[in-house]
């Protein structure tokens, strides 16, 4: 499925858990917008568990499926991070992912196997208890563009800003003027010819 700009991400970290025959299921879910975000909160989770005996994590970024990683840490084959990912992606609503997410499940083995079923089960259950009492946000994706114009072009830049309500991220007005934008992607296009048809000014794109 294709979505437009718009995306739904954690608010803030949620906890979660679950037990099965001795075993606990921490599950830890963090809101990323990075992969670097990922490895930082992997690394930290087993600082404070390291008796764990594994920490399987599902992550997604963008607004398509095609952008994730899983690790099993152990586990059999697909019993552990494809389950939480899955679980990610069950909190899709039409339109509008569920993205820039971390799931991190810390397990501490209690002694008896689970077998596969039991734990996809587990890895899926312990996700879905964190995302149970999580809070979302709506939010779009954005790009950030540079505006140069002279002081002459000051008043139609500005008119530009104004009509089209972007975000301003900074600006300066020397000998030559700046105006950093921010603008939502699906307005992106329009926006940037609007001030491309200015006479006198240049738009580069920064990220």
């Amino acid at each position: 499925m294709l979505f437009d700009d718009s995306y739904q991400t954690l608010a803030q970290p949620v906890e979660g858990q679950f037990r099965d025959r001795g075993s606990r299921f921490l599950a830890f879910a963090y809101p990323i917008r990075r992969e670097a975000d990922a490895k930082l909160h992997l690394d930290t989770l087993r600082r404070e568990h390291p008796k764990a005996n594994h920490h399987c994590y599902a992550y997604r970024l963008g607004l398509d499926k095609n952008h994730y990683r899983v690790s099993d840490d152990g586990e059999p084959n697909g019993s552990a991070g494809r389950p939480i990912l899955n679980t990610i992606y069950s909190h899709d609503r039409p339109g509008v992912p569920f993205t820039n997410i971390l799931v991190v499940v810390v397990r501490y083995f209690g002694g008896t196997l689970l077998g596969v079923p039991g734990l996809i089960n587990a890895y899926k259950t312990a996700t879905a208890e964190a995302l149970a009492v999580a809070q979302f946000e709506t939010l779009t994706v954005n790009e950030q563009y540079r505006i140069r114009f002279g002081f002459e072009q000051m008043n139609a830049v500005m008119r530009v800003v104004k009509e089209t309500g972007l975000t301003v991220l900074g600006q300066s007005f020397d000998t030559h003027c700046t105006l950093d934008i921010e603008v939502r992607k699906t307005a992106a296009m329009n926006v940037t010819e609007r001030f491309k048809s200015i006479d006198g000014v240049s738009v580069d794109w920064l990220s």
